[in-house]
């Protein structure tokens, strides 16, 4: 992500967002707070916001948002921060019992279960207002669209939760090894590595760390293939992803991978990379900064790898803004959110932490440019990623909580890893556990 590596954090946005929110549990509602800025209308606008970024993230957030001065009869704009924890029931009480936000980020899936249930007010006039102002163009190439929905567009997109891939070039050259650029230099860069003592393919999936199972997907994706059709039905049992698990396996049958890295969490990782013991390895965009220090100077962020089939991709998290039904004014909510969007670049610029801009002009700023990692995942995997809703499209649905942080995802995640099955078994497993949720 960004610059404070809370990318770990940030992906609570998806875990396992499903099981909380439709059930929409009728908790005690949680009330507005926050300050207010200027303008007319009678009820204001509540915005509610993650802990996105460090602990400067929600304070600046918090001024941009009570610097609002609306137009002439819409409401002013309310301020509050919903921590993680049990962020889920927090947003589904509140909804349930109308107490909630007229605008929020929150679950990078949310808006589409929240769409599913009729609570969400459609960005798609918002969007079209926005091509007067330049606003729409200035998106990133496919975030708009995987917003979509049959009915409209669910929310509006945020801040970019991407995976990809780091290397350690003090490493790799003690091995006498290059980075990979494909499959096959990446099982040899492994093979160099081993001979050091050193892991070629750093991850983990314990408790609280999901990215194991998003590495597992790109691998899928980076094939061409990936988890749902067309028809946003799921599809695993294809002959690209048996190909992708085929060859996962082999980099754990070779010791490429941590024994332990089914039990690992984020700080097991983390540890890993600071003892040199992982030279190449799988993360999120605030790997560095997580890590810290000399090592974490030293890792860079390396190109995405081509396939057997000449294919690229990985898996990443379009995080979201959505606009919800019950608003003391609808307009008003939209002219809040293209003020919103018009000035939030200082969350970027003044180094925050949230994730990775959806704007080229926050990207394109000598700020965002100084940090060359950030630049590289922008210019080299935003344009290749792809969402859970791969192959079949790019839009979100609410048959992708299925796979996001669940019990279903980390079972195969954990059977990869530790090499415990064979490809095609896991995936008919997968498949089979993603049909009992869906259907």
């Amino acid at each position: 992500m960004g610059s404070n590596g809370r990318m770990e954090l940030s992906r609570r946005s998806l875990l396992g967002a499903a099981g909380g929110l439709s059930a929409a549990g009728m908790l005690a509602a949680c009330g507005g707070g926050g300050g207010a800025g200027g303008g007319g209308g009678s009820e204001p606008i509540a915005f509610w916001n993650m802990p996105w970024g460090g602990d400067q993230f929600n304070p600046t957030d918090e001024e941009i948002v009570t610097a609002y001065q609306p137009p002439e009869g819409l409401p002013p704009a309310t301020y509050q921060t919903v921590q993680w924890a049990n962020f889920t029931q927090t947003f589904s009480s509140a909804v349930a019992s109308q107490t909630g936000p007229a605008v929020s980020s929150g679950g990078g899936t949310q808006a589409f279960l929240f769409e599913n249930q009729g609570a969400i007010a459609y960005a798609d006039d918002l969007l079209e207002s926005w091509r007067g102002n330049g606003l729409y163009d200035d998106f990133l190439p496919g975030l708009i669209d995987a917003m979509r929905t049959d009915n409209g567009y669910a929310a509006v997109p945020y801040n970019l939760d991407m995976r990809v891939l780091w290397v350690n070039p003090t490493l790799l050259e003690e091995a006498g090894t290059e980075a990979p650029t494909d499959w096959q230099s990446f099982l040899d860069a492994c093979e160099a590595l081993k001979q050091i003592d050193v892991y070629g393919y750093g991850d983990g999936s314990g408790s609280g760390r999901f990215t194991g199972g998003h590495i597992l997907v790109s691998w899928m994706i980076g094939n061409g293939g990936g988890l749902f059709n067309a028809d946003q039905q799921p599809e695993c049992v294809t002959p690209a992803n048996i190909e992708a698990m085929e060859f996962v396996l082999e980099c754990v049958a070779k010791g490429y991978v941590d024994p332990a890295a089914a039990t690992y969490t984020s700080d097991n990782v983390q540890e890993q990379w600071r003892a040199r013991r992982f030279g190449m390895g799988f993360d999120g965009g605030g790997l560095a900064a997580n890590i810290g220090g000399e090592v974490g100077d030293e890792i860079v962020v390396n190109s995405p790898l081509t396939s057997p089939a000449g294919t690229q991709g990985m898996l990443y998290f379009p995080n979201n803004i959505m606009m919800y039904q019950d608003t003391p004014s609808q307009e008003g909510s939209e002219a809040f959110l293209t003020y919103y969007y018009q000035n939030m670049s200082r969350l970027w610029t003044e180094n925050t932490g949230i994730g990775l801009p959806p704007l080229r002009s926050i990207a394109e700023t000598p700020e965002f440019q100084e940090n060359p990692n950030n630049v590289k995942i922008i210019e080299e995997y935003q344009p290749i990623a792809k969402t859970w809703a791969a192959p079949g499209g790019s839009a979100l649905f609410q048959g992708v909580t299925s796979v996001d942080a669940t019990p279903i995802i980390d079972t195969f995640t954990q059977q990869i890893l530790t090499g415990a099955t064979d490809a095609r078994s896991a995936l008919e497993q997968l498949q089979r556990g993603i049909e009992d949720t869906i259907n």
